[in-house]
C-alpha cells in the first residue's frame, strides 16, 4: 500500500494514532513508514483504481534510480543522488510536465516555476491577482482618507523627544498596522486562490478562470475560516508584545514588544505559510490544513523562511520600480508639489491617493502572484521530499513508467 496521501486526497496523513498504525516491514525490505495505513477519500485528483498497486520510487542505492545499461555491458552501480562519492555525473534527468521538474526543488526551480505559472496562465492569475489587489487598495484608500487628518507627524527638521515620538506612534502606528494585515489578508486569499492554478501548472494543463472559480467555489466557507484563523494568530503575535509598553507609556518597553513582535510575526507566517494551499489541495478543514503546514514545515523552517523572504525582496523591488512613475505623477500634480509627499500633506489630497493607488494596484497584481506562487509550490516541494507526492503528480500527468524504471525521461516543459 503507498503511505502517501497522494495528491489529491484531502487531509494530511495520519499521525500513527489508531488501531491501524501498527506498522508493519515493506515487503522490499526497506524501513517501516511512519504515516498510518489509513488513506482519506480521494479528492480532485484521484488516486490508482482498486486493485491497483502504484509505482513507488526505485529503491537501488540512495538516489533516484539508475543509468540505463548498454547492451553487452555490466550493469554500472546505481547513482546516489547527492552523494559525493556517486561520480562526476548528474543524476538522470526528472520528468517535467509542467512548470517544475518532478523531484525535490532546488531555490531556482521554484523561482523559475513560480514565473512560468505567471507567464503560462496568465489571465487565471492576472484576473484573480487584480480583483484581490484593487478590492485591498480600496479599504486601504478609504481608511487612510478618514485617519490621516488626526494623525501627528513630527517636524522631520525639528527633534522630538520621547513622549512625543511615542504619541505619534499611537497615532500612526494603526495605520501602518492595517497596512500590514491586509497584505497579509491578501497574501493569504491569492494564495488559497491560486493554488489550483499552479497545481494544473505543475501538471501541464491549461487553466482558465473559470476553472479556477469552478475549483475555489465549494472550499470558499472553509477558505474563510483559514483567512480568519490566520488573522486572528498574527494579530495577537504582532499586537499583544507591545501592548504593555502602549498602556503604559513607555517608549522603551514598546520598542521591545515590537522587536518580540517581528520575531512572533516572522515565525508564525512560516509555520503556517502552507495552509494555505493544503487546503484547496487536500480539502481538508481550517484547522487541519493550520496542523498540516506546520507538519510539513517542521524541520525545514529555515529554508521555507529564507525562500519566502528572498521572494518577498524581490518582490518589493519590482513592485517599487512599477509604483515609482506613480509616485512621479502624483508628485507632479500634487498641492505643494514633491515637498507635500516628504512632509506627509500630500498623503491627505485625494489625487495623490487616487494615483498612489493606482500604481500600488498595478504594482501588487503583477508582484503577488511571484509570492503567493513560490509558497504553493514550497507546499509541492515539501511532499514530493518527504511523501514521495511526484509519483501521484507524474500518474495525474499521464507519465507513463514513472517510478518503475531506473530513468525518468522528461516530457515536456
Amino acid at each position: 500500500m503507498n503511505d502517501s496521501p497522494g495528491w489529491a486526497a484531502p487531509g494530511s496523513p495520519s499521525d500513527g494514532q489508531g488501531p491501524d498504525a501498527a506498522q508493519q516491514p515493506p515487503a522490499d525490505g526497506s524501513a517501516p513508514s511512519k504515516w498510518s495505513a489509513e488513506q482519506p477519500p480521494p479528492g480532485q485528483w484521484s488516486s490508482p483504481a482498486a486493485g491497483q498497486t502504484p509505482p513507488r520510487r526505485p529503491q537501488q542505492g540512495a538516489g533516484w534510480g539508475s543509468y540505463p545499461t548498454p547492451p553487452g555491458q555490466q550493469p554500472a552501480a546505481p547513482y546516489a543522488y547527492g552523494n559525493p562519492g556517486g561520480g562526476w555525473g548528474g543524476p538522470p534527468p526528472a520528468s517535467k510536465p509542467g512548470v517544475i521538474p518532478l523531484r525535490p526543488l532546488a531555490l531556482g526551480e521554484i523561482l523559475d516555476g513560480a514565473v512560468a505559472t505567471l507567464r503560462g496562465h496568465w489571465r487565471s492569475v492576472l484576473s484573480v491577482s487584480l480583483v484581490i489587489a484593487a478590492l485591498s487598495q480600496i479599504a486601504l484608500l478609504a481608511v487612510q482618507r478618514l485617519t490621516l487628518d488626526s494623525v501627528t507627524v513630527p517636524d522631520p527638521g525639528s527633534s522630538a523627544d520621547p513622549a512625543e515620538t511615542l504619541r505619534s506612534l499611537r497615532d500612526i502606528g494603526p495605520l501602518y498596522g492595517f497596512e500590514y494585515y491586509l497584505e497579509i489578508l491578501g497574501l493569504v486569499l491569492l494564495t488559497a486562490l491560486l493554488a489550483p492554478v499552479v497545481s494544473r501548472a505543475v501538471l501541464g494543463q491549461a487553466s482558465t478562470p473559470g476553472d479556477t472559480l469552478k475549483a475555489v467555489r465549494p472550499l470558499a466557507p472553509r477558505m474563510l475560516g483559514l483567512t480568519g484563523l490566520l488573522l486572528l494568530g498574527s494579530l495577537a503575535a504582532g499586537m499583544l508584545p507591545v501592548l504593555p509598553g502602549i498602556l503604559l507609556g513607555s517608549a522603551s518597553l514598546t520598542a521591545l514588544g515590537m522587536l518580540v513582535s517581528i520575531v512572533l510575526l516572522a515565525w508564525f507566517y512560516v509555520t503556517f505559510a502552507l495552509a494555505p494551499p493544503a487546503l484547496m489541495l487536500e480539502r481538508g478543514t481550517p484547522v487541519a490544513a493550520l496542523k498540516r503546514s506546520a507538519k510539513l514545515v517542521k524541520g525545514a523552517w529555515w529554508r521555507v523562511f529564507g525562500i519566502s523572504l528572498l521572494t518577498w525582496i524581490m518582490r518589493t523591488i519590482t513592485s517599487g520600480v512599477i509604483v515609482m512613475p506613480f509616485a512621479g505623477l502624483a508628485g507632479l500634480l500634487a498641492p505643494n508639489g514633491f515637498s507635500s509627499l516628504i512632509d506627509g500633506s500630500g498623503a491627505r489630497d485625494w489625487t495623490v491617493l487616487i494615483i498612489t493607488g493606482i500604481g500600488a494596484v498595478v504594482g501588487a497584481t503583477v508582484t503577488a502572484p511571484m509570492q503567493t506562487g513560490v509558497t504553493t509550490l514550497l507546499y509541492v516541494d515539501q511532499r514530493i521530499r518527504r511523501e514521495a507526492l511526484d509519483l501521484e503528480l507524474a500518474r495525474a500527468a499521464g507519465v507513463e513508467g514513472y517510478g518503475t524504471t531506473g530513468t525518468t525521461a522528461p516530457t515536456g516543459g
